[in-house]
């Protein structure tokens, strides 16, 4: 457990807020999404209680993610994903929010949201788990503290990254960190494993977060590299032309 008054237990909290806005600035755009079509007098409430509902969704799913990672070998498996989250983190932008439905009713709204936020929240669930060391206040605290920088800032957030891509970098290096200690600390492997090695687990993470980097890095080059295909493809007509000729 952490205690509240040490500088791990605020390092934990300022990781979960960064974690929240990196993985969370989607949850903004499905938000208005789904909300769109409500009348004015309805949009308010349908942002409250499909916000409220999300975050307990998400609350509830991070609780059973810090009992999993207990687990031996799932703490190996959860810093793969996240180093693989990390990675994609880094990737070129893919718009993906075409398949959110504006709903008509207050009711629909809340389920839209509610729904897609727990479709969305995989990576965010696992990266909060991993950075709150098996403290469910701990993660309380930390989704309470970001839920007005996602919720009413993202717009903000959203423009920072685009006028500053080290922002998007250092995001994908933190889920490298939080992903190599929580290897080091699974239980299937020795509790002495990096006991012969100064600064062991800071090491892990630190090769963890360069990891992440220089993986996701390489990866978008080659992607903007990449020449665009051509799908087009002659009409029937136009093929029966050059047929003839």
């Amino acid at each position: 457990m952490l205690d509240i008054s040490t500088a791990a237990f605020w390092i934990a909290v300022l990781q979960i807020i960064a974690i929240d806005i990196m993985l969370g600035g989607d949850n903004a755009v499905v938000i208005a999404l789904a909300c769109r079509k409500l009348p004015d007098a309805q949009r308010k409430k349908g942002i409250f209680w499909g916000v409220a509902g999300a975050i307990i969704l998400r609350i509830v799913l991070i609780f059973f993610a810090l009992q999993l990672l207990a687990v031996p070998w799932l703490k190996i498996v959860g810093a793969l994903l996240l180093f693989w989250i990390g990675i994609k983190l880094l990737q070129p932008e893919d718009e993906g929010h075409g398949n959110v439905a504006a709903a008509t009713t207050l009711a629909g709204a809340i389920k839209t949201i509610i729904v897609a936020d727990a479709v969305m929240s995989l990576d965010n669930v696992i990266a909060v788990a991993g950075a709150a060391h098996g403290n469910i206040y701990l993660v309380v605290f930390g989704i309470l503290a970001s839920i007005p920088i996602v919720v009413w800032g993202s717009q903000l957030v959203l423009k920072m990254m685009d006028r500053y891509p080290a922002i998007i970098t250092a995001g994908g290096a933190l889920l490298g960190w939080i992903g190599g200690g929580m290897i080091v600390t699974d239980p299937a492997l020795p509790t002495d494993l990096l006991a012969g090695i100064p600064y062991g687990k800071t090491l892990v993470a630190i090769v963890g977060a360069a990891l992440v980097v220089v993986i996701g890095k390489t990866l978008a080059a080659r992607a903007k590299m990449r020449p665009p295909v051509d799908l087009a493809i002659p009409r029937p007509k136009d093929i029966s032309k050059d047929i003839s000729q």
